[in-house]
């Protein structure tokens, strides 16, 4: 396994520019996520670690070797695919030992490292099967078996998942975390789904426009977003968010919101009347018995219930609010129900420039 090194890499079309001079060092054995909307850049930044697209400026290194003019063959990396890319003509073991095939490998160490990886994914009885006769799980686990077999320096995955029903994501989630703990193999895996980016990642990677917006651990995007749009994409159900100007009153600080109403902020070092947007996550908002004295009470819109808990929509002020309620509810759309913000968990940020406020 290698690390591998992204250094002031720029990829543009024509005129148009997708990737703004990106860096990003990967240490070997790691998991990192690449996570965005569609657009943001992700698959083209893998797509040129893997040698398909070509790199405008700036270096990729592979274990310390610079690979820019190297042909995808001779990165020693392995790609795992949305699409699975198995040839139906060829059986599970045939589609696993193709490339060390094509490579002139020996018919025993083949063999061997077919053997292995069925081994390691459970596809032993499924050796003599050719894909149409595999479900979708299946299927990616042949593609994921692929790609051990060649031992590769890393492996890049593109989107893996995204073809497979809610159930078998996040069976299949199991198995690749498993998997990279079993291989400790070097592991760049793009995804716009954050669900995703946060059970498997070591650190994630948030990107939008071609540019790196924050790079940490998941707890770390989660708990301490650096700006608006890693606090609006990271989490389930996503962030609230409200607007208004920060006023001080002696000790204490005070939002002013757009919507309405005035909630109690922590004191930051800005002047009375900036733009502020304050950002709270739903299970941090406290209801009913749980709001704390002198609450406002709010019009209960939606209950989606999920299970676990309840999500809330009530409207606080005139802005809407997500709060999530542990357990069961006997609340009802058209009922009120008591509703605070406590201080301590709230996020601010400048609304200008979207950055998050140091605490």
């Amino acid at each position: 396994m290698a690390a591998i090194d992204i250094r002031a890499v720029q990829k543009s079309f024509g005129t148009i520019a997708v990737l703004h001079a990106v860096d990003l060092s990967i240490a070997t054995g790691e998991f990192v996520v690449l996570v965005g909307p569609s657009g943001c850049g992700k698959s083209t930044l893998l797509r040129m670690i893997a040698g398909l697209d070509e790199v405008t400026s700036g270096d990729i290194l592979i274990g310390g070797r610079r690979v820019n003019d190297l042909d995808p063959k001779d990165r020693n990396i392995a790609m795992v695919f949305q699409s699975y890319a198995l040839y139906p003509h060829m059986t599970v073991a045939g589609n696993m030992s193709y490339s060390l095939r094509l490579r002139k490998f020996a018919k025993e160490k083949i063999d061997a490292a077919v053997s292995s990886a069925t081994d390691l994914l459970g596809l032993r009885p499924l050796v003599d099967r050719r894909p149409k006769a595999l479900s979708g799980g299946q299927r990616q686990r042949v593609a994921m078996g692929r790609a051990i077999v060649r031992e590769p320096q890393a492996f890049l995955w593109d989107e893996p998942l995204s073809n497979l029903d809610a159930r078998l994501r996040e069976q299949m989630r199991a198995e690749i975390k498993k998997l990279h703990q079993r291989l400790g193999a070097t592991s760049i895996y793009v995804t716009h789904d954050q669900i995703e980016a946060m059970t498997l990642a070591d650190r994630i990677v948030a990107m939008d426009g071609g540019h790196i917006q924050q790079i940490g651990s998941p707890l770390d995007l989660y708990e301490r977003p650096a700006n608006l749009f890693v606090a609006g994409f990271i989490g389930s159900p996503a962030m609230n968010f409200f607007e208004g100007r920060y006023r001080r009153a002696g000790d204490a600080a005070f939002l002013d919101l757009d919507a309405g109403a005035s909630i109690s902020v922590p004191a930051r070092p800005v002047a009375d009347g900036f733009d502020l947007t304050i950002g709270i996550r739903p299970e941090h908002v406290l209801v009913g018995e749980a709001a704390r004295p002198g609450a406002p009470v709010c019009p209960v819109e939606l209950v989606e219930p999920t299970g676990v808990g309840a999500i809330l929509h009530v409207r606080f002020g005139e802005a809407p609010l997500k709060a999530f309620h542990l357990g069961r509810t006997a609340l009802r759309s058209g009922e009120s129900v008591a509703v605070s913000l406590p201080p301590e968990k709230l996020l601010l940020f400048d609304t200008k420039t979207g950055r998050r406020l140091d605490d």
